[in-house]
């Protein structure tokens, strides 16, 4: 079954060149990496460890292999003839001018601005009279654009402005406070911060979270107990108040001020999925917290309240969310009135100017209904297309709101929305070097393994022809409730500008679908997601989109893992394999930094007998197998990510490169001053997707002619 959802000619521009194909299998020598003798047991089985001192990310050892493994993939990156073309046209593309939706706070709106190629997008504001300052420029904290501008929380007046960093893409963070009006700051930093924003409490204070700093490195080191604190302006750090989770250990815990400063609202979770709520009066002196949820069995927000009636997102008894109201004075779930009840969709909501807007995925494309407080359907959004949206959310008094649109081919635009006509208009669109009208999505609904019905986005230039030998990629993820939705990204154009496809598929562990969906790629049907992906590479190869000769498939975190475990179970399936900071090691993911909040969508090897011989026998980095030929790989990681340490793409790295059989490159490309993802730099990202793509064409045997 297709849809054809947009857009609809141009000939491919690469030319497949089998010899140069035969000339790429160089044999490559890797650096020695040593083993050594560590074994833990499960339940009775011995398991080896013979890489385990690459997980001490401070030993000189640790960073002696790193950088002879970047020698090696730099040097051989480097020889790729096309790859500086690739390059020169992804920062002729990524150079427009990009203008994030303003925002009013005080006497100023504010705005993100990037002109093209700046490392760092710019905060800008203007003042009544509509004269443009340059308010705070993150490209001016350091020298090489790798310190990253966090978040921005003013309060209420607009007089004060928290703003955190990040160094290198950590995850640990430092805030600082600014006087908007002389744009100067204000005491001391906040240092760190991990996981949090920052909520203010008039101007006095503000909350945030954050961990004790942990022994050893900060970087791998595991952060269980996550506490909010209470910052009063002008006194020390050291003088922070524990407001909640010093006697209640949460992994995750998070707090904000209602916009009407009567509230505190406390989310606490043990893991990534399943929540408790608490709530704060802040208008009575001394008050306690108020249980909304004493479990974590569903997932539950608030998003606005109006006087004492609170409006809460949730799953509870509705596994594709609905929305509910409950007065604070007594909100237990037992008094819960449903306000929006549960669709077929799953649902995301946000407020602002006064109404609720219920944003629905349908097959994985937005479809936004606009109601009011009372629950009353005020209009079905008009959308300028297919495709996704995001935004809608600002304060109650503002008239006017923004939301952004975007799928596959179209570059983000922002537009304008009159909240009480219904009327949108565009806000600042994009001037991109790229033809949308040349390329066209489809989205098909292939069969897995089991029978379940998968949705998958194919695009491509329009004319293509399905010879089977188009170079692929094909990018998933399948956890953690996530969904992947259509979006423009400069890499994805280029990559289809050369003739390439660029499919996603939907698969199970995501949100897609709601809760169900997400259960069905948990724990010990984990094995779903990965047969969901073999099944959309099949679909690819049958159909003759491309071939096993011509098929990438691509993954980030999550999505890293889905790469390493398809590559090890099918190396047949795929050319080339690209596992981006993957959780890899499935028995130790637990024991780094806040990894241990993962187990409710893996389950942890210390579970049971039968939850340790599951996770064994799909860990990447324990089933790479002697002798076995796997596809060209490039595992991509950086330095500083301690969300996902670098340790399991160090010794997934070290076992391919050990075991592996045949001509096929497995290298590993270590990122300096590099972290999850999160705040990277336009240089860095230019750098890595050069790298990439450069990799898995020439591996391909295939060479772009590329639009200069």
């Amino acid at each position: 079954m297709k849809k054809t959802i947009t857009f609809m000619a141009a000939a491919c521009s690469l030319t497949i060149n089998a010899q140069m194909h035969e000339n790429s299998k160089t044999s490559i020598k890797y650096p020695e990496t040593r083993k050594a003798d560590n074994t833990d047991t499960y339940f009775g089985t011995e398991v080896p460890d013979p890489y385990r001192w690459l997980e001490d990310d401070r030993s000189e050892e640790t960073a002696a292999w790193v950088k002879a493994e970047n020698e090696v993939t730099f040097n051989y990156l480097s020889k790729i003839p096309f790859r500086d073309a690739i390059k020169a046209r992804l920062e002729k593309l990524w150079n427009y001018e990009r203008i994030g939706a303003p925002f009013k706070e005080g006497d100023y709106t504010y705005y993100y601005k990037n002109n093209g190629l700046q490392n760092q997008s710019v905060l800008y504001r203007k003042d009544k009279n509509g004269k443009e300052e340059v308010f705070l420029d993150p490209n001016t904290l350091s020298k090489d654009g790798t310190t990253s501008l966090g978040g921005t929380n003013f309060t209420k007046k607009g007089d004060l402005m928290a703003y955190s960093i990040s160094e290198g893409g950590s995850d640990w963070r430092k805030v600082f406070i600014m006087d908007t009006e002389t744009k100067k700051l204000v005491g001391e930093p906040i240092v760190d911060v991990k996981f949090s924003g920052v909520s203010w409490k008039g101007s006095e204070g503000f909350y945030y979270s954050s961990y004790d700093k942990p022994e050893g490195s900060e970087l791998s080191a595991k952060t269980d107990q996550h506490k909010l604190y209470y910052h009063k302006l002008g006194t020390p750090q050291k003088e922070d108040k524990v407001v909640f989770g010093l006697d209640q250990k949460r992994r995750y815990v998070g707090g904000y001020v209602t916009e009407d400063m009567h509230y505190l609202i406390v989310s606490a979770a043990n893991s990534t999925s399943g929540n408790e709520l608490y709530i704060k009066d802040l208008t009575k002196t001394n008050s306690d917290f108020i249980t909304i949820i004493d479990n974590f069995e569903t997932d539950s927000n608030i998003i606005d309240n109006d006087g004492s009636t609170l409006f809460i997102v949730t799953n509870y008894e509705a596994p594709n969310k609905k929305i509910i109201t409950v007065d604070a004075a007594n909100p237990q779930q037992k008094y819960w009135k449903d306000l929006i009840p549960q669709t077929d969709n799953v649902l995301s909501a946000s407020t602002g100017s006064g109404y609720i807007f219920a944003e629905y995925m349908q097959d994985a494309v937005s479809v936004v209904k606009q109601y009011d407080y009372d629950g009353k359907l005020i209009r079905n959004v008009s959308l300028p297309g297919i495709g996704t949206v995001g935004g809608f959310g600002g304060k109650k008094e503002e008239k006017t709101l923004y939301y952004s649109f975007t799928n596959y081919i179209s570059p983000g635009t922002i537009y304008s929305y009159d909240a009480k006509s219904g009327k949108s208009e565009v806000y600042q669109k994009p001037k991109v070097d790229f033809n949308s009208d040349d390329y066209e999505s489809q989205q098909v609904f292939y069969t897995s393994k089991d029978g379940t019905k998968i949705p998958m986005i194919i695009t491509h230039k329009k004319g293509i022809k399905l010879n089977g030998k188009n170079p692929t990629i094909l990018y998933g993820y399948g956890g953690f409730n996530i969904s992947l939705t259509p979006s423009f990204s400069v890499p994805n154009a280029v990559w289809m500008e050369n003739g390439g496809i660029y499919a996603v598929a939907n698969l199970r562990g995501g949100g897609e679908y709601g809760k169900k969906w997400h259960d069905a790629g948990t724990k010990q049907q984990k094995q779903n997601v990965f047969d969901d992906f073999i099944a959309a590479a099949e679909y690819l190869i049958n159909n003759n989109y491309t071939s096993s000769d011509y098929l990438a498939i691509s993954g980030g975190s999550n999505g890293g893992l889905l790469v390493g475990a398809t590559m090890t179970q099918r190396p047949d399936l795929m050319k080339v394999a690209l596992p981006a900071v993957g959780v890899l090691d499935m028995l130790r993911y637990h024991t780094f930094t806040a990894g241990a909040g993962w187990a409710y969508d893996y389950g942890t090897a210390e579970d049971s007998a039968e939850m340790f011989n599951y996770l064994k026998g799909y860990s990447p980095v324990h089933n790479v197998k002697q002798g076995i030929h796997y596809p060209a790989t490039l595992i991509t990681t950086g330095d500083h990510d301690d969300r996902v340490v670098p340790a399991h793409s160090f010794k997934f790295a070290a076992e391919l490169q050990a075991k592996h059989k045949g001509d096929n490159p497995v290298l590993i490309r270590i990122g300096v001053k590099a972290g999850h993802g999160a705040g990277k730099s336009v240089a860095q990202m230019i750098d890595e997707y050069s790298d990439v793509q450069a990799f898995t064409l020439y591996n391909m045997g295939v060479t772009p002619k590329v639009k200069k």
